[in-house]
């Protein structure tokens, strides 16, 4: 595994964001795609930060809230994507091994990471779900059989 590469593992198709998209927004994109991470990239596709399903879910009202769902809907559509970003996130390139940028999530405690080329430009992201997949792909070949 050690020799594998992120490239071949990565989602090439990434959905990104700019930094004026709206939580409600980026929630959506989040929910209609069934993604829990969205780069965050300028107009070139330079990647300036990334946003989570748990950073939306903080940056969300309470339920104790003693707003209207009116002022709940009108303030939450006022906050942008760039304001809880989490910015410079750590990320991989394409030639990076998987054994590499599984250590990195470990270490991190993060579940992915935007690949970006040499101009940091998003090429892709690589997540757990792609090691998972690896991983049952890997096992599968070597007929392993797991005992319970």
């Amino acid at each position: 595994m050690k020799n594998m590469l992120v490239k071949n593992w990565m989602s090439k198709k990434v959905i990104t964001v700019d930094p004026e998209t709206a939580l409600p927004d980026a929630h959506r994109l989040m929910k209609i795609n069934h993604i829990r991470r969205l780069p965050v990239v300028d107009k070139g596709e330079k990647l300036l930060g990334i946003v989570t399903i748990g950073d939306i879910r903080e940056a969300s009202p309470s339920d104790a809230t003693t707003l209207s769902v009116w002022e709940l809907h009108y303030l939450l559509s006022k906050l942008t994507v760039g304001k809880i970003m989490t910015p410079d996130p750590i990320t991989v390139k394409p030639d990076t091994t998987i054994r590499d940028a599984a250590k990195l999530m470990l270490e991190h405690k993060i579940g992915g990471l935007p690949v970006v080329d040499e101009g940091d430009k998003v090429v892709g992201i690589i997540t757990e779900s792609d090691i998972f997949r690896l991983l049952v792909e890997e096992l599968a070949e070597c007929d392993v059989v797991v005992e319970k």
